[in-house]
């Protein structure tokens, strides 16, 4: 049997010992298509699998190196793409039946880059369908399960990703947030999920090239294996109108600092939305952490008056814009939130839309004037635990009742809408053994903040060293 033990390694040591020749691609492939089989059967995390264009791909790798040649930082690493992302003659279905047997023309930005590193593709991750709802399901490839419990969501909607990463059948993946979506899945499988700043990772191709609330970020079990991931998804490309110009080199550099008198605000609620009592149980137990760092932690957070309407009105618009040609002959292959979402992008009016860009722009404003005192805002990532598989999504918290399908992830999506850079980070277990992360916010285009304040936290709570029993 192969020896499946290299998968337990982070990214950074494989891409270390592949690239110095103690280890090769071919071994560390055949270790990862090992960990696959044994153990994806029982989580249904990727949906399309390429094992014998990977193998291949992994014995170039080696003859490259063997030559001499200059490699990647990502050379030899095996990765999955979410079901979103298209893959040139790879089939990609976006979690729908309407897309069922779609074979994509072209690369998506991010595959390009990361094949240019040296990343080899081995399969794609599964999604809720057109990644609409933070459970991850569909009528193609089936639900993804909770490698902590069986019996419980992963989350969405980049499930797929953030439990392939978890049963180390993955060093990293891709995902992709325009609510939650790299987040809420990772902050229920116990891995790292960092929503960078709008921009920071170009897309391409993209129908709606100046949208400004959905990203792509990486998914790994370190926060420095998010970073050196990251360091070769953040580039400029022309071919996206809001890239930001900086290089990834710097997310390259060691992510130690010295973080004394760093001031963060903590709140464990936003000023009242309703969060699970074993969220905040969980959360609390590790805010002295930040204190024994050098950190200056304050009850504190900014007034996100607006926000849900924001986001709501901008989320129905970019369902509409991208899916609404498909509602007349496809309705009844569409699951009723992605039908009510674009159906609520169609009742929107052009004034509604521009008193949403007001509120949006006084929103971040009000936010930048608070983190003017403070460094970082730390607050749940979900206000849930995960919750039953058979759950579409949560209907109350509290007691209170949940309006729509997309109301529980509001500490999620109120972020979103001021574009910060957001990362989930491993933050401990509730009393039934189930993850909880801790989402910690920058200020604008502090991506290296972000990740610098994570890591020191992740060094001293190590949580992330909790695998899955099913996955040993």
């Amino acid at each position: 049997m192969t020896d499946t033990s290299l998968c337990f390694l982070t990214a950074v040591e494989l891409a270390h010992k592949i690239s110095s020749g103690e280890l090769s691609a071919v071994e560390t492939m055949e270790a990862h298509l090992a960990q696959i089989e044994k153990v994806n059967p029982q989580v249904n995390a990727i949906v399309t699998l390429l094992p014998e264009m990977a193998m291949e791909e992994a014995r170039k790798a080696d003859e490259k190196l063997a030559r001499g040649e200059k490699v990647g930082p990502l050379h030899g690493l095996p990765v999955a793409h979410k079901d979103l992302v298209q893959t040139k003659g790879i089939r990609t279905t976006f979690g729908s039946l309407v897309y069922e047997d779609f074979i994509p023309e072209e690369d998506a930005l991010l595959v390009e880059r990361l094949r240019e590193a040296g990343a080899i593709l081995l399969g794609k991750t599964n999604t809720p369908e057109f990644g609409a709802g933070s459970q991850t399901f569909n009528k193609v490839f089936g639900v993804t399960k909770n490698p902590y419990d069986l019996s419980k969501t992963c989350g969405g909607s980049s499930g797929g990703a953030a439990v392939s990463v978890a049963c180390r059948m993955l060093p990293f993946a891709d995902g992709s947030d325009l609510g939650g979506s790299l987040r809420n899945p990772t902050n229920f499988c116990n891995v790292v999920g960092f929503r960078p700043s709008v921009g920071r990772v170009p897309s391409w191709p993209s129908q709606s090239g100046w949208n400004s609330f959905a990203v792509d970020g990486p998914i790994a079990r370190t926060v420095e294996d998010a970073a050196l991931m990251l360091s070769v998804l953040a580039e400029p490309d022309l071919r996206s109108p809001i890239s930001l110009p900086e290089s990834g080199a710097v997310f390259r550099k060691p992510l130690e600092r010295n973080l004394k008198g760093i001031r963060i605000a903590w709140s464990a609620d936003l000023g009242g939305l309703p969060v699970d009592s074993r969220v905040t149980k969980t959360l609390e137990a590790q805010r002295e952490v930040f204190e024994d760092l050098g950190c200056i932690v304050e009850e504190g957070f900014p007034d996100f008056s607006d926000a849900d309407e924001i986001f709501k009105n901008f989320r129905a618009w970019f369902y509409e814009m991208n899916l609404g040609s498909l509602l007349p002959e496809h309705r009844n292959k569409l699951k009723e939130t992605v039908v009510w979402n674009i159906e609520s992008g169609m009742k929107l009016s052009g004034p509604e839309l521009g008193r949403a860009e007001v509120k949006r722009t006084a929103l971040f404003h009000r936010v930048r004037e608070f983190m003017q005192n403070y460094d970082f805002l730390a607050l749940p990532v979900s206000q849930v635990p995960p919750f039953p598989i058979e759950q579409e999504f949560v209907s109350e918290i509290n007691g209170v009742k949940m309006e729509t399908y997309l109301d529980w992830m509001r500490s999620c999506y109120f972020i979103s809408v001021t574009g910060q850079p957001a990362i989930s980070v491993p933050c401990g277990f509730t009393e039934d053994g189930l993850p909880v992360g801790l989402q910690l916010v920058g200020k604008p285009q502090d991506d290296l903040g972000v990740l610098q304040l994570a890591h020191a936290f992740e060094k001293a709570t190590i949580f992330y060293q909790k695998i899955p029993d099913l996955a040993l």
